[in-house]
């Protein structure tokens, strides 16, 4: 196994310090690690794939009514080559993905002050699409909450430490699909980053092309354990606990055969601020609201 594998369940049974102390290291190096026994219901990732599939089977110009350029939220269909995730080499990514977002009524305050990132979704015109997103949401947002809570205690903070700002957190799920490979020379499905928000939770569908670089490593493929959640540190938390966590690079080739995957950002608040946390020393990054900074690498993202 190239990236460590922990299971949830010694979490919420009865080996929570073994647990914890897993967690810390893998959070240190590699920044990566499969996640088992995370309870999330099997058939309810299946409906999401489902969903998913149905959604990007749908013409283009059918999808255009839901795209990511109609709103200033994050929300909706990005298109082939619409996005640039390697802003060094300028390769735009082949892949399609759909975001949803914290889900807010219409007349929610938040959305009619047109607060930064807190818009209404873009739900497409499927029947099953919208409650099971909805379902698998905020069955993730739990699981990601409760992993902070471990998190926490690793960094010697209170478990508690970091519910207050994941309560409605600027996360988003993004379905992803992926075209298969032509041949042409320098194509890449996404390229190489680093996630922005704090821990993230990807499934696939069991295609290969997700590759990892630890610190002072080359390329590694991401190993598949079917039903076992792929788990990294994105930048904020890395920035939040003053790089004791890593945020490691990672990208994706284009697969043999069309690819599949579901992502889970799990975003802060947008009003909390990310400071580095009370016993990681001097701090190596400025304040900055979550709010801010991801403004900032939408930006980059989109150009």
């Amino acid at each position: 196994m190239s990236l460590p594998l922990l299971d949830w369940s010694r979490f919420t049974g009865g080996d929570k310090a073994g647990f914890v102390a897993d967690l810390g290291r893998a959070a240190r190096d590699p920044g990566f690690f499969l996640l088992t026994n995370h309870g999330i219901d099997a058939t309810l990732i299946a409906q999401v794939f489902d969903e998913a599939g149905a959604f990007f089977a749908l013409p283009a110009e059918v999808k255009e009514g839901w795209s990511i350029s109609t709103n200033p939220h994050n929300r909706g269909w990005a298109w082939l080559g619409s996005e640039r995730l390697d802003d060094t080499t300028g390769q735009i990514d082949q892949k399609e993905a759909f975001n949803i977002g914290f889900d807010l009524a219409p007349d929610d305050p938040r959305v009619l002050n047109g607060e930064p990132f807190r818009g209404v979704n873009l739900w497409p015109t499927l029947p099953g699409f919208k409650p099971v997103m909805l379902a698998y949401f905020d069955a993730v947002h739990q699981l990601g909450v409760a992993m902070m809570r471990a998190g926490a205690l690793d960094l010697g903070l209170p478990e508690d430490r970091f519910d207050a700002d994941l309560d409605e957190p600027l996360a988003t799920l993004r379905l992803l699909s992926y075209p298969a490979e032509t041949g042409e020379e320098g194509a890449i499905g996404a390229g190489a980053h680093t996630d922005y928000g704090a821990l993230t939770f990807l499934l696939t569908d069991g295609t290969p092309g997700l590759q990892v670089r630890p610190r002072g490593r080359d390329w590694i493929d991401a190993p598949e354990v079917p039903g076992a959640f792929i788990v990294n540190i994105g930048d904020c938390l890395m920035r939040w606990t003053n790089d004791v966590y890593v945020s490691t690079p990672h990208r994706v080739l284009l697969p043999p055969r069309p690819r599949r995957s579901v992502a889970f950002f799990l975003d802060p608040n947008p009003e909390a601020v990310i400071a580095a946390l009370p016993g990681t020393g001097p701090a190596k990054y400025a304040e900055v609201s979550w709010a801010e900074y991801l403004r900032s690498r939408l930006e980059a993202t989109y150009g």
